[in-house]
């Protein structure tokens, strides 16, 4: 038996007054899920527990089949991991996005009334090259780390801060969170906090005096300039999923996140060229990849960021477009490819929900099937999309973490 997940992130919405009513998942064109919903065992997931923030590392743990009330430790650590950057005991991972803040004065007038009035105006400054954060990253690294303090550059607009011996009990709030808000009232608290505030104040006098963000200012893309830190958390340590399921597993996905918690689990981590997390990225390399992967594996997480980032853009033409081409070139792939095997099991879900209007995460339950070679069901009606939830006898996992079991053994 092979066995494949696939991972829309994000595409779960709510009802838009501009598509009728209709969510972005109900609105796009998608065949192949459509065709996977109509034939396989449909259900719905609560892939974010009561109590839990719902970011994608509890609901990727969750659909891994992890308990987080159990193992969950914090989004940081887990990207850390999968970088090679090791963790001590007593260390605390933080996640540094390079944001792009708007000042109601000039920003280099500093003080505290000015800095936390400003405005988050965009959490992933442009989505910004990660050649240029890089050189962003280095330069906040060389001005602002020390013994104690230290940055690593990453992907994108996503990097990390690594505090030794440092502070975990802080109130940190995702900058995707307060899009259009001023960050005042969401800069860190609690125990430490200061030196983290101390550090994104300094961030924007080092940011923008550099060349690289004078150039993106120049040719009129966002400047990057705050660092914002969030996703705290020490070294994450989960059972082996090859030793719970006897099988060995590939991961493939564009974020470090993802790919760090299948690090934790033990899977091979599959790399694509052209995967960005993005809107452009390479949907059919991945799909190709994860075909290949199941020649040499009998288990692979395939996981789309896409959909995930035009719902914190808050753009309903990008997600519906983003879904479109996930069902197509993702799902209509492997559906194609993956007839070459015999026996196969298909579960595809979102991890949560990122609806439009809201332009962050929410934590109601998301739709999943599970499509099974030898057995076709003939569900009338039935559509990949949020009217799943509304069904009557459908399968229903309110701890999330119980799904895996029930795809990987059938109870």
């Amino acid at each position: 038996m092979k066995y494949i997940v696939l991972v829309g992130d994000g595409m779960a919405d709510r009802p838009l007054k501009e598509l009728n009513n209709k969510t972005c998942l109900q609105k796009a064109r998608t065949p192949n899920m459509d065709k996977l919903a109509s034939e396989g065992e449909a259900g719905k997931a609560r892939t974010i527990p009561k109590g839990f923030e719902p970011g994608s590392d509890v609901a990727n743990l969750s659909i891994l089949g992890y308990n987080p009330s159990k193992y969950y430790s914090g989004r940081a650590p887990v990207e850390a991991e999968y970088r090679g950057i090791k963790l001590g005991p007593a260390d605390v991972a933080f996640r540094c996005n390079l944001v792009t803040l708007k000042f109601p004065s000039p920003p280099l007038n500093r003080g505290v009334q000015v800095w936390g009035n400003a405005v988050m105006r965009d959490y992933s400054a442009g989505h910004i090259t990660t050649r240029e954060a890089g050189l962003l990253i280095r330069e906040i690294n060389k001005q602002l780390g020390d013994k104690n303090i230290n940055f690593y550059p990453g992907v994108s607009y996503r990097h990390l801060m690594i505090w030794k011996n440092g502070k975990e009990k802080i109130k940190c709030t995702p900058p995707h969170d307060i899009t259009g808000k001023r960050i005042g009232s969401y800069l860190p608290k609690g125990k430490g906090a200061e030196i983290l505030r101390v550090l994104m104040e300094q961030s924007t006098e080092v940011l923008l005096s550099n060349v690289v963000n004078k150039n993106r200012v120049k040719n009129g893309f966002s400047p990057a300039n705050s660092i914002w830190f969030w996703g705290q958390g020490r070294k994450l340590s989960i059972p082996d999923f090859k030793d719970r399921y006897n099988l060995k597993g590939a991961l493939i996905s564009a974020v470090d996140l993802t790919k760090g918690l299948g690090m934790c689990a033990g899977f091979d981590i599959i790399n694509v060229k052209g995967a960005t997390g993005y809107i452009d990225t390479n949907y059919a390399g991945k799909a190709e990849a994860a075909l290949r992967a199941l020649k040499k594996y009998d288990f692979v997480y395939v996981h789309v960021e896409a959909p995930d980032e035009a719902g914190h853009n808050g753009d309903v033409k990008t997600k519906i477009k983003a879904i479109e081409d996930f069902d197509s070139k993702v799902v209509g792939a492997v559906l194609k490819g993956i007839t070459k095997f015999k026996d196969y099991r298909i579960l595809l879900l979102p991890d949560h929900a990122t609806p439009v209007k809201v332009r962050t995460h929410t934590d109601e339950p998301v739709p999943f099937v599970i499509y099974e070679s030898s057995v076709k069901r003939k569900n009338k009606g039935y559509a990949f999309n949020e009217s799943i939830l509304r069904k009557k006898n459908i399968k229903v996992f309110d701890r999330g973490y119980k799904l895996m079991d029930y795809f990987m053994r059938g109870k």
